[in-house]
């Protein structure tokens, strides 16, 4: 690529600067990971007089204060050897003071951390467990250099470049020095490690070079199959095609095999840590979300990495963040995800429209978007991310409203792609806006391009002339009581229930058995009866239902879901027996609308733009 002569230009420049101050040395021992435990040595420059070091709090990516100092133990200062006493501010409970006797140069500390994502086999470092600097500076201005030890035989993946001698194809474990960084790079560059390791090669002819660093908890659960490492390498040209050069010198996705459902994913500036669900690469069919995931974490690199809100491009990570754009970070990074997701061929066109008509529906059924607008589910201090959102713990949690700018943004950006298309006549798309909003700066090095709202309105309007500000204003900014489908309208398709459930949503019913009741009388369920949620307004909140109750009984009968669904298809009164802590009472509902299940169904004569939105740029490839 053209843009990798300069982009390693700057590199240098950047590491050159750096070496003009001595960097932190820290030496984070993954050893004990067994055992849950991670310990760190770090030797920080000094001088005498006062000291505020500092951990991280505020954690890109989280989006909030989720620093882990609860868990970080066995903290302890020297000089010379010799301890010398520290005390916690009482205020920022995360720094902490020292005063630096005459003569010293380094300050040396030591801390454990109390790390679950650790275990026998495998262990994730994200360095905010382990990372202590000095307070009060610009985390970019802070230069580090980082050793990593692991157990025998342990291979390690990360973005971080070896110093050390290492073949990831022949991992022998033990401790590894890295290249000088900065904390703010530190912090963006996990170390994912395990005795079951394996680095795949992506995208042969692409510059610069990506890798996928698998590991988990046997030899046989690395192996991807050539599918696989097909599907991730058109990922690589799909992204390149959509978003333009990349902002990274090399990219590793890092994906840790471990347990039945995956855990998410977290992205870096040149890697993501991917947690994913055992049968990943042994003949898993994955689901929408899940397909978007590698494709999601990918995605961040461009859009929340380099461009990055002003609200959340902070100097340092005890700033507090400004959550307000997070529809932008996340909410168009989903339907990008989701999208390529089906590109690449993990999920079929028709898994993705299901999808996007269970998305629609369960927005529409939300019933917190009475009182509460998109936007404001960004405030995480208001309403944590997994405070709400239908399938929390949280008692009434659909009023409430949880992280619903991922899924509402999934609807908003297919409303801006379809705008796009039908105000040029299909002659522009969402890429033509993302390759102006994505590249501002050019390629390069991983660096922070902060962004506003007015921005994001002056490039759709470079796009196509269009009052965009009401446009976002209406459809974001105020509450709307019922979802947005104009997306879906206008790339030629209609959200529809049906009484009988879709092939595709038959996977759906397996995972949450309670789908057919919430979009009937807005009751989720549990198999032994007990209620986790009821959406106000339905008929199941009318008849005085609520979460933690438990249904024992329907028409005289035993409580089973099989049997709620078939007296909701019968359309007649139901009586139930419920349970209410140590009281039971009788209770009726009132329904004649039968089941109702989701999904898309065609306009006659419109253009089918969805199709056109799903096409990759590289048509050639198999379906799922």
């Amino acid at each position: 690529m053209t843009n990798r002569l300069p982009s390693f230009l700057l590199l240098a420049a950047t590491l050159a600067a750096n070496a003009q101050h001595t960097p932190i040395q820290i030496h984070a021992d993954l050893t004990d990971a067994p055992r849950k435990l991670y310990h760190a040595d770090i030797d920080i420059p000094v001088h005498r007089g006062p000291l505020d070091l500092i951990t991280p709090e505020w954690i890109p990516g989280a989006h909030g204060p989720d620093g882990p100092i609860h868990d970080i133990t066995g903290l302890r200062f020297e000089v010379d050897g010799k301890p010398i006493p520290w005390h916690r501010d009482p205020v920022n409970t995360y720094e902490y003071h020292v005063d630096i006797p005459a003569g010293a140069t380094t300050l040396h500390a030591h801390l454990d951390c109390i790390f679950a994502r650790a275990a026998r086999t495998s262990a994730t470092l994200e360095w905010e467990h382990l990372m202590l600097y000095p307070a009060h500076i610009p985390v970019r201005e802070i230069p580090i250099q980082p050793t990593v030890t692991v157990p025998a035989h342990w291979g390690i993946g990360t973005s971080l470049k070896p110093l050390t001698p290492y073949d990831p194809q022949h991992p022998a474990g033990g401790t590894i020095k890295y290249a000088p960084t900065t904390v703010e790079m530190l912090e963006d560059s996990p170390i994912m490690t395990g005795l079951y390791f394996h680095e795949y090669a992506l995208a042969p002819g692409i510059s610069p070079q990506h890798f996928m660093d698998v590991i988990g908890p046997t030899a046989a659960s690395i192996i991807a199959s050539p599918e696989t490492i097909a599907q991730m390498s058109r990922l690589v040209s799909e992204a390149f095609a959509m978003y333009g050069p990349p902002h990274y010198t090399s990219y590793h996705f890092l994906i840790l095999v471990q347990g039945a459902h995956g855990g998410g994913g977290l992205e870096h500036h040149e890697s993501s840590d991917n947690t994913v669900q055992t049968d990943f690469f042994t003949g898993y069919k994955p689901s929408v979300g899940m397909a978007g995931l590698l494709p999601h974490e990918f995605t961040h690199s461009w859009n929340g990495k380099y461009r990055r809100p002003d609200g959340l491009s902070t100097p340092d990570y005890a700033t507090p963040m400004q959550d307000n754009l997070l529809w932008v970070y996340e909410g168009l990074t989903d339907y990008l995800g989701n999208l390529l997701g089906e590109r690449i061929g993990m999920v079929s066109a028709d898994q993705y429209k299901q999808d996007l008509a269970l998305t629609a529906a369960e927005m529409d059924a939300t019933s917190g978007r009475a009182w509460r607008s998109i936007e404001d589910t960004t405030f995480d201090s208001a309403m944590p991310r997994n405070g709400g959102g239908r399938g929390s713990s949280n008692a009434w949690s659909s009023w409430k409203r949880g992280a619903d700018y991922y899924p509402e943004g999934d609807l908003f950006w297919l409303n801006v792609d379809t705008t796009i298309r039908n105000l040029t006549h299909n002659k522009k798309s969402l890429r033509d806006f993302l390759q102006i909003f994505l590249q501002k700066g050019g390629s390069g090095v991983p660096r922070v391009e902060p962004y506003s709202l007015e921005e994001v309105e002056a490039d759709l309007n470079h796009v196509v002339k269009n009052d965009w500000h009401a446009f976002i204003q209406t459809r974001l900014y105020d509450v709307q009581p019922h979802v947005n489908t104009e997306g879906i309208e206008q790339a030629g398709y209609r959200l529809e229930y049906t009484p009988d459930l879709a092939p595709g949503m038959a996977r759906e019913l397996t995972e949450n058995p309670s789908f057919a009741p919430w979009f009937s009388v807005g009751l989720e369920v549990n198999e032994d009866g007990a209620i986790s949620d009821v959406r106000v307004g339905s008929v199941a909140d009318k008849a005085g239902l609520a979460p933690g109750q438990k249904i024992t009984a329907i028409n005289g009968h035993v409580f089973t879901l099989d049997l709620l669904t078939g007296a909701l298809k019968a359309s007649t009164p139901i009586q139930l027996l419920v349970q209410d802590e140590d009281t039971v009472a009788p209770l009726t509902l009132i329904y004649t609308d039968g089941l109702r299940y989701p999904r898309l169904v065609r306009i006659p004569n419109t253009p089918d733009l969805l199709t056109d939105i799903l096409t990759p740029a590289n048509p050639t490839r198999p379906q799922p």
